[in-house]
């Protein structure tokens, strides 16, 4: 087995890292049967035991781990970190930094041809190499992909008043704001904004945004003092026509790319990674791992909980985008609504720890 990588991820640093993620236990227990999650040093994993959306009135909707009867709703690990740990845990021969020239798929293998001449052949290429995957396009998979018009500001920051676990998220009209639980009196902050004003926020002086992010979230922990300088990047929407091809099969980012207001990115790709695994690890002895009917069982079982998360979180975006009268009814009734519905609370909570 082989790692194709642009680069090695740089080491994990001492300081919090401006990305973080909200992993899924479902996700979390996978890292621990590879041995990645123990490699995370445990006082930068923080456990997230309850839930605050606030809608763009006075509607808000609540989830909590007690009330579920669950120790935690997810946990928040920052991206240098994780890198960090699945690196190291990589048994495989790896190639990095690399460049990839072409791709060529014969009838018993898959050959990538190096820049600098190297070339790797195997029964199975899995793409997960991002929006801008060279797997996917060399394969001839097609993908819709759209500009939401948004970019993602992210930033850390010590705050007066302890975050007692609790993620905090609010929607006004199209941006949403996003505060998590660091180690200590610290949070995370995604916030995403239409492009001119996410340029705005991103050039502000410290003092400034944090003036701004305490206003945006009501003051809820108080003063705010900057840890981690901002930086954005741009959000869009992109579904690969399919995952599979003969010996391809893509994951993650490669295959579908989300809006981040909910959080379900990188869950999502560590969900097609434990089912690509399920799917080859089960097979029939002796079956090629790159054989397209075996790799459609990957495809199938994937399809409808991406299609299922990409449609709900664009109508989330599209519904608090939306500037009619009864368009802010409609999302502030239905989230003071779910709010009443512990059925329903659930069932949503259990749907998002997978």
């Amino acid at each position: 087995m082989a790692l194709v990588a642009h680069q090695r991820p740089a080491s994990a640093a001492a300081a919090f890292d401006a990305r973080v993620y909200a992993l899924s236990p479902g996700n979390v227990a996978f890292l621990k049967q590879i041995g990645a999650w123990q490699a995370i040093p445990e006082d930068r994993r923080v456990p997230v035991h309850a839930m605050r959306i606030h809608g763009d009135d006075s509607s808000r909707l609540d989830f909590d781990a007690y009330g579920a009867g669950v120790p935690e709703l997810a946990w928040i690990v920052e991206d240098s970190l994780l890198q960090d740990a699945l690196w190291r845990g990589l048994e495989a021969d790896i190639l990095a930094p690399a460049q990839c020239d072409a791709l060529s798929i014969e009838e018993e293998f898959a050959t990538i041809a190096l820049h600098d001449g190297r070339r790797i052949s195997g029964k199975l290429v899995v793409g997960a190499d991002g929006a801008n995957s060279f797997v996917r396009r060399h394969a001839g998979i097609t993908a819709t992909d759209r500009d939401y018009g948004q970019s993602a500001v992210v930033a850390n920051f010590g705050c007066e008043k302890p975050h007692g676990n609790v993620a905090c998220q609010w929607f006004e009209r199209g941006a949403v704001l996003a505060l998590l639980p660091l180690p200590g009196n610290h949070v995370s902050m995604v916030w995403s904004l239409p492009s001119l004003e996410s340029k705005r926020i991103g050039a502000l002086e410290p003092q400034a945004l944090c003036r701004e992010v305490e206003q945006a979230a009501g003051n809820v922990l108080g003063e705010l003092a900057i840890v981690t300088a901002p930086r954005s990047y741009p959000l869009r929407r992109l579904a690969a026509e399919r995952l599979v091809a003969p010996r391809v099969a893509l994951a993650g980012d490669a295959g579908h790319v989300l809006h981040p207001l909910a959080g379900q990115g990188l869950n999502l790709g560590l969900q097609d990674a434990r089912t690509l695994a399920a799917v080859l690890y089960s097979r029939e002895p002796q079956r090629d791992p790159g054989e397209l009917r075996l790799l459609r069982r990957y495809e199938r079982a994937r399809a409808e909980p991406i299609l299922a998360m990409d449609t709900m979180v664009d109508s989330l975006f599209r519904l608090f985008g939306a500037e009619h009268r009864f368009a802010a009814w409609l999302r502030n009734a239905g989230l003071n609504l779910t709010d009443r519905l512990p059925v329903v609370k659930n069932m949503l909570m259990r749907q998002a720890m997978t």
